[in-house]
């Protein structure tokens, strides 16, 4: 029996290999060996089971997330493993997965995706006081202003548009924007942890 959780797994990761827009409900029902009938006996329609995919995707990365966090052993460690884990994203995902569902599905993202972003930025504040406490991070940051300028780095990091892949690989890009901010964070302790686990922002892991 295929269950809709089964559904929103293949469907998302149709979305995130071809984009949004492209995938027809055929190519779901394709690909599950299934009737439409099956997809609507769980959805209503195609923006329903998008809604779905968005927020089971956007919760997976929560989770991802949460355990980085509970298994790393400093901050500085936690953030190059997220930040790893933001670009095998950005690697395996269509460009118009996003794309799509703004151009043409603006409302379907917009709830899922604020939640997301403060989810991300309480995490960061999080990440940010555990730096501080460790006395890996200065104290006279501003958590706040800090970790919100780490969430518009990363954005950074990833537009195409202002840095071609082709000319800024995704190691130079981490080195020269998000290594360096982190740098300027820390105390001579937090010096020497960002030397110990450089790696995580330079290269990917498997």
């Amino acid at each position: 029996m295929i269950t809709k959780e089964y559904i929103i797994e293949i469907t998302t990761q149709l979305y995130l290999k071809n984009g949004v827009k492209s995938v027809t409900i055929a190519d779901i029902t394709k690909e599950l060996s299934t009737s439409k009938r099956t997809i609507y006996n769980h959805f209503l329609d195609k923006t329903d089971l998008m809604q779905a995919c968005i927020e089971q995707y956007l919760a997976s990365i929560r989770s991802n997330n949460d355990e980085i966090i509970n298994t790393s052993s400093s901050a500085i460690e936690a953030m190059g493993m997220i930040q790893q884990q933001i670009l095998k994203r950005a690697d395996y995902s269509n460009a118009n997965f996003y794309k799509d569902i703004l151009k043409y599905f603006p409302s379907v993202l917009k709830d899922s995706y604020e939640k997301n972003a403060k989810f991300a930025f309480r995490e960061l504040l999080y990440l940010s006081k555990w730096g501080v406490k460790d006395g890996l991070f200065r104290k006279d940051l501003d958590p706040e202003v800090t970790m919100a300028t780490v969430q518009t780095l990363l954005k950074l990091c990833n537009n195409s548009k202002i840095f071609p892949s082709e000319q800024f690989p995704k190691a130079r890009l981490t080195e020269g924007v998000m290594v360096v901010y982190l740098r300027g964070l820390c105390t001579e302790k937090g010096l020497l942890e960002v030397e110990k686990q450089k790696h995580l922002y330079l290269n990917n892991i498997d």
